[in-house]
């Protein structure tokens, strides 16, 4: 027989990691609570002209696209955003503003890496409506909660592409809006490239000088102060934006939130706010990014609203809370019922099925083996305790409960095992 095999970029996740990413998604939905974004999916079937309306023709390279049996150009989903945007537009029943939370799985055509692959979770919040600034105060607040809740210590790296825009305009006197995307694509790529590689790439598109100095610029990070003391930014309208935008985050205490005028955001639907959180411990790349993309709801002919949203990669997420020790899975009490003979073994389905419905985690051994292969299935499965169905017990209507911790054993009535494993349980 053939090896069967899965596609390139693919894997399986097996229950330890398909647990660390449901821990997440509950850290996530727990937070989309407090904040009142309301949870829903985008289709994970777009057609690969609404993915190509702000990204380019050149994405169908990037991402799973393909003809269906109906012969129409679709594509799966390489991002929520664009889903969550496309709703919004064709809802024009939702009152403003409109807070959306989702989490789900992406596809993306890339080259597979170490723990990169072509089919991750994404969680993702989106809000339309509002062009001020409250909204995105309120993403990158609800950022550093989401990271606090998971015991995660993130720096949160803030730019504006229109403060770049105006820089490019009326410092570096270029006002072609292509080669304004090509700069801030230049610049996007300059922590995994290096400058002078990135000046090499770009040297006939756009003029050394001129880029060396949008690159210089680009690396200036810091608190206002210090950003102002050392860039010529500050007689720009934009500068003043991104001040009070500090101020905002000043006044709802989120701290380590600061100034990176080297964060541009690769995709060219940002207009304006953009940012990242890194894990402060290492330069593993940004665990989440987003900003202000007015530019999309337009495209999508929504000129009337605004949008402010971010996204996390759940796999790199759970890679930090490893890194650092901190995947607090919490536990998850077992319960295994045993019979100690081969006619007792009705009794103890019985008991099994009672206590599932009295909301108690049970499992048993279905391949009928002898009571000391069943302890030591239940050991193995990490089972808290086991319920043994023995005849003496079972004849004035008990059964034995045994604590694997510490091989202690007691007796208990049946009718009220529930109710003594609750109390167990919770200890």
């Amino acid at each position: 027989m053939a090896r069967l095999e899965l596609p390139r970029g693919m894997r399986d996740l097996d229950p330890d990691e398909y647990s660390n990413i449901n821990y997440v998604r509950d850290r996530f939905f727990e937070i989309a609570r407090l904040f009142n974004f309301q949870l829903t999916e985008p289709s994970p079937l777009e057609m690969l002209a609404t993915l190509e309306a702000k990204s380019g023709a050149a994405i169908s390279n990037e991402i799973y696209a393909f003809k269906d049996k109906g012969g129409r150009d679709v594509a799966l989903r390489f991002d929520l955003t664009i889903g969550l945007t496309r709703y919004v537009e064709s809802r024009r029943d939702l009152k403003m503003p409109v807070k959306l939370a989702s989490f789900a799985g992406v596809w993306r055509y890339d080259e597979p890496q170490a723990e990169r692959y072509r089919y991750f979770h994404q969680w993702d919040i989106e809000a339309y409506g509002p062009f001020s600034q409250e909204s995105d105060a309120e993403v990158i607040e609800f950022v550093y909660r989401f990271f606090k809740t998971l015991g995660l210590k993130v720096a949160i790296e803030i730019n504006d592409r229109q403060l770049l825009e105006q820089y490019i305009r009326k410092k570096l006197g270029i006002s072609s809006e292509e080669t304004m995307l090509e700069m801030f694509r230049a610049v996007d790529k300059v922590p995994k490239k290096g400058a002078q590689a990135v000046l090499a790439e770009y040297k006939d598109k756009i003029e050394p000088a001129k880029m060396q100095e949008l690159i210089e610029l680009s690396k200036l990070k810091g608190n206002v102060d210090e950003v102002a003391h050392k860039a010529d930014v500050t007689g720009l309208d934009s500068w003043q934006q991104l001040v009070s935008l500090m101020d905002l985050l000043n006044a709802k205490k989120v701290e380590e939130a600061r100034i990176n005028l080297g964060i541009v955001r690769g995709l060219d639907y940002y207009s304006g706010m953009v940012f990242e959180a890194f894990d402060q411990a290492t330069d593993s790349g940004a665990l989440v990014g987003g900003g202000r993309y007015n530019r999309l709801t337009e495209a999508f002919g929504r000129k009337d609203i605004g949008a402010t949203g971010v996204a996390g990669g759940v796999e790199r997420i759970v890679m930090a809370l490893k890194r650092h020790g901190i995947l607090k899975q919490p536990p998850r009490p077992l319960v295994h019922v045993a019979n100690a003979t081969e006619d007792l073994r009705a009794k103890a389905l019985e008991l099994v099925s009672s206590l599932r419905t009295g909301g108690i985690a049970v499992d048993y051994d279905m391949l009928g083996r002898a009571l000391r292969k069943q302890l030591e299935y239940a050991s193995n499965r990490g089972a808290s305790f086991v319920v043994i169905v023995a005849p003496n017990e079972i004849a004035t209507g008990q059964v034995i409960l045994r604590s694997m911790k510490d091989g202690t054993e007691s007796k208990h009535y049946a009718d009220n095992l529930k109710e003594t494993l609750d109390k167990m349980l919770r200890v």
